[in-house]
């Protein structure tokens, strides 16, 4: 594959994407879009689609004047909106030969290694039958415990999941600006970022609109996990003319984030991203040098402090005594387990317990760096 012509994208587009000055689904917007898809797929590139709007659907058929605000109501207007959005997407994609298949996922779908591994084992069918798959939140049964909170990251499992080479974010803005720099109204645009420090996040602020979930924030997370899955990201305008074409040809549109050339394989993409982080753990100096250098399991002997209520089979937040954070892992032993051992030599720990299932808190095969 060519630097130019990515075989595998996804693409991701929001709500504010979606809708007209007044807030409803802007059906035209929506044919451009499915017709720039459709051109990617006749140039043999594989599309997978992750879409907002279920809810605005939904809104406008069951005459919601504003957006819920409540779980139940939300849920209601998803259930109405999925099908209509769905049905709108494969009669577009019909018209390029083009067979759309929905797929609605949770943050449950990903947290779980067989639910991961069953959806993007369908993904992959889907796109080596030729379909192009409509991915949404599944926000009819999500609650606030399993919700991804918005699609940005959403899009970005997905990418991660199926080793995409490209992920769009098609949103209303053209892209991560520095207000430091430029305009002191609109800033200057970032054309391309290869690493996510500080500044890059101070960057991204708050930039929630009124008809997404998301905003830069959101973007900037969702860049986290494409990097260290080597997939580069753009963010750019969706409403700007062949905006998919002029990304997929390398053209100098957007913020584009350059994917990490150390890329993470499959089950460490599931480990660093998969599940939500349930706690922290502080480590010493000479444990974080040993972690990061030495890519050792982490012991009890190197642990500093605990933080959460996590149990045994969690992920968790690897952090230096400074409080930044530089892994994740699964831990072995539950956050009460590690109170009492932490600081202890492993052959201390069937003494202090009065058991010892494992010698390290958390092995190394189910840790990741530099997340």
């Amino acid at each position: 594959m060519s630097k130019n012509k990515p075989a595998r994208i996804v693409v991701k587009v929001g709500s504010s994407t979606l809708t007209d000055a007044a807030g409803r689904l802007d059906k035209s917007a929506i044919a451009d879009l499915v017709r720039q898809l459709a051109a990617q797929c006749e140039k043999g590139a594989q599309i997978v689609l992750v879409t907002s709007g279920a809810i605005r659907a939904g809104m406008e058929r069951l005459n919601m004047e504003s957006r819920p605000r409540n779980m139940p109501e939300k849920q209601a207007a998803a259930a109405v909106g999925q099908g209509l959005l769905l049905h709108m997407y494969t009669e577009l994609f019909d018209r390029s030969g083009i067979t759309a298949a929905q797929v609605l996922l949770t943050r449950d779908d990903f947290s779980d290694r067989s639910r991961y591994l069953n959806a993007r084992n369908t993904l992959n069918t889907l796109l080596s039958l030729g379909a192009a798959p409509i991915v949404n939140e599944n926000d009819t049964v999500a609650t606030e415990e399993i919700k991804f909170g918005e699609n940005d990251t959403l899009a970005a499992m997905v990418a991660a999941a199926i080793g995409a080479d490209l992920l769009i974010l098609l949103s209303d803005v053209e892209g991560l600006y520095d207000m430091r720099r430029g305009s002191p109204k609109h800033g200057q645009l970032v054309p391309e970022v290869k690493h996510i420090g500080r500044d890059i996040v101070a960057m991204a602020g708050g930039t929630d609109g009124p008809a997404g979930s998301g905003g830069m924030r959101a973007k900037i997370e969702a860049a986290k996990i494409a990097m260290r899955s080597g997939v580069t990201m753009v963010i750019a305008d969706g409403r700007g003319r062949d905006v998919v074409a002029d990304i997929a040809a390398g053209r100098a549109v957007g913020t584009r984030f350059v994917a990490d050339a150390r890329s993470l394989n499959s089950r460490k993409r599931w480990v660093a991203f998969g599940a939500p982080v349930r706690g922290a753990l502080f480590v010493n100096a000479g444990a974080r040098d040993v972690l990061l250098e030495g890519g050792k399991s982490l012991l009890a002997a190197g642990i500093v402090d605990v933080q959460g209520n996590f149990k045994p089979g969690d992920l968790v937040a690897i952090s230096d005594e400074s409080k930044m954070c530089f892994g994740r892992g699964f831990v072995n032993y539950g956050a009460a387990e590690v109170r009492q051992i932490k600081g202890r030599r492993s052959g201390e720990i069937e003494q202090i317990l009065g058991y010892k299932d494992f010698d390290e808190v958390i092995h190394r095969d189910n840790m990741v760096m530099g997340v």
